[in-house]
């Protein structure tokens, strides 16, 4: 392979973003230490090339600069404001941003078999074609839901955004409930905070479907724990006595932080659905990290997918 030293160097990116991919589809959280050498090699990359294109004296400077501005100032706000409206994750909007410092413009790499990316766009902002193939990439997860529920002749109007689990599997799934006792919903409990509640109390979830109304009486909550961030385990007063079920106002006003966002009236649903159905469809999602993978690597290789689609139909 022939490239640009930093070019190979940022090639460094491609084992962190698969390993930061298979992490968040496993257990839902990425540690900070993760990003802090991608924004270094970013960072250090773009300091050495910049050196080649200062002081400004022809097009392709200036263009380096137009590029590198795009990268920095749209994708990087954007990444945020996707954070601040609650569109991705934290780790996903520091994987956009790490990805805006380390591509700022696209890479070449010469084998044997040609140059690649093989399809690089006019405007030449390679963060930009990885957020876009990310987009695509994404774009296919329904499609796939669909089809996997359509041969497990899994039929319902939602089986193109979820999926029908056991209950008995849910200490190890990841989503929302998308099952009210009373039909359908987009806002169920965040199965996070199911785990929560059930660390919290002490109990496992068999224990609370095998004796639900004991768990419903607020006077059976003994000692409680400590109820973590709810991710999977990968190493193995009186009148609220009355009116609060499950103790689930009890348990959110003693928890640091909302539990997601979670409300008695949500937490309560879901314990109900939870301990009185043998199945329920929950909303899986994916992370946005790991289309952010296969876009990067489908931009290192064969180059920018809607570029490509547009030339195809003559738009471009």
């Amino acid at each position: 392979m022939i490239a640009e030293p930093t070019d190979l160097l940022r090639l460094l990116a491609v084992p962190a973003f698969g390993w930061a991919a298979w992490r968040d589809v496993r257990t839902r959280r990425l540690p900070n230490r993760l990003w802090y050498p991608l924004f270094a090699i970013g960072l250090l990359t773009l300091l050495w090339d910049a050196r080649a294109h200062l002081p400004v004296a022809g097009i392709g400077d200036r263009l380096f600069l137009i590029r590198v501005g795009i990268s920095i100032l749209v994708i990087v706000p954007l990444a945020y404001g996707l954070w601040w409206f609650g569109g991705v994750g934290g780790a996903d909007a520091k994987a956009l941003m790490a990805l805006a410092v380390l591509f700022p413009t696209s890479p070449v790499f010469y084998l044997s078999t040609g140059a690649y990316p093989a399809v690089v766009t006019t405007l030449g902002v390679f963060s930009l074609t990885i957020l876009t193939n990310a987009v695509l990439v994404g774009m296919t997860y329904p499609v796939y839901l669909t089809v996997r529920n359509a041969l497990r002749g899994d039929w319902a109007p939602i089986m193109f955004l979820g999926r029908r689990v056991d209950v008995a599997a849910l200490p190890a799934e990841h989503g929302r409930l998308f099952e009210t006792t009373e039909g359908v919903t987009r806002q169920g409990l965040d199965i996070d905070a199911l785990r929560m509640y059930l660390r919290w109390r002490g109990v496992t979830l068999a224990e609370l479907r095998d004796d639900p109304e004991r768990f419903r009486d607020p006077e059976s909550v003994g000692e409680t724990h400590e109820p973590t961030d709810g991710a999977v385990a990968t190493d193995g007063g009186e009148e609220r006595a009355v009116d609060d079920p499950w103790a689930a106002a009890r348990f959110l006003d003693e928890i640091e932080g909302s539990a997601y966002g979670t409300t008695p009236e949500t937490l309560r649903e879901g314990l109900r659905v939870v301990t009185e159905r043998e199945t329920v469809w929950i909303s899986p999602g994916i992370p946005f990290i790991v289309p952010l993978f296969v876009g990067l690597c489908v931009a290192l290789t064969y180059g920018d997918l809607l570029f490509a689609l547009l030339r195809a139909i003559g738009a471009v």
